[in-house]
C-alpha cells in the first residue's frame, strides 16, 4: 500500500510541476476516494478555490455505478464554473491514471462547457 501511495505523490509532483493554475485558465484538480470523488477548479496565482463539486455534497443527487457519479460531478462542477465565467481551465488528474472515474469526470466537464 505505502507503494502505491509514493508512486502517485512522485507522479503527481510531476504533473504539478508542468501545470498550474491562472485566473485565465485555472486548474480543474481532481481527487478520488474509494467512496466519492471531488473536483475543484483552483486559482493557484491567488490559492484559492474558485468552483467546487463532490459526489457526496448535499446538491449532488445521482444514482448509479462510480463511473456514472463521476460523470455527474464533472457536469455539477462545469454548469457552476460556467456560471461563474469560466470556459477554460487545465486538467489536473492528480497523479491518478486517465482512466476509469477520472475519465468520465472529464468527459462530464466536457460535456458541460468546460474547454481543456
Amino acid at each position: 500500500m505505502a507503494g502505491k501511495l509514493s508512486r502517485r505523490d512522485r507522479i503527481k509532483r510531476g504533473i504539478r510541476k508542468r501545470i498550474s493554475g491562472s485566473s485565465a485558465r485555472p486548474r480543474l484538480s481532481v481527487y478520488r476516494s474509494n467512496k466519492g470523488i471531488y473536483a475543484q477548479i483552483i486559482d493557484d496565482v491567488t490559492g484559492k478555490t474558485l468552483v467546487s463539486a463532490s459526489s457526496l455534497s448535499k446538491d449532488f443527487s445521482a444514482n448509479g455505478t462510480k463511473s456514472d457519479q463521476s460523470a455527474a460531478v464533472g457536469k455539477l462542477v462545469a454548469e457552476k464554473a460556467v456560471a461563474a465565467g469560466i470556459k477554460d481551465v487545465v486538467f489536473d488528474r492528480n497523479g491518478y491514471l486517465y482512466h476509469g472515474r477520472v475519465k468520465s469526470l472529464a468527459d462530464g466537464a466536457r460535456e458541460g462547457g468546460l474547454n481543456f
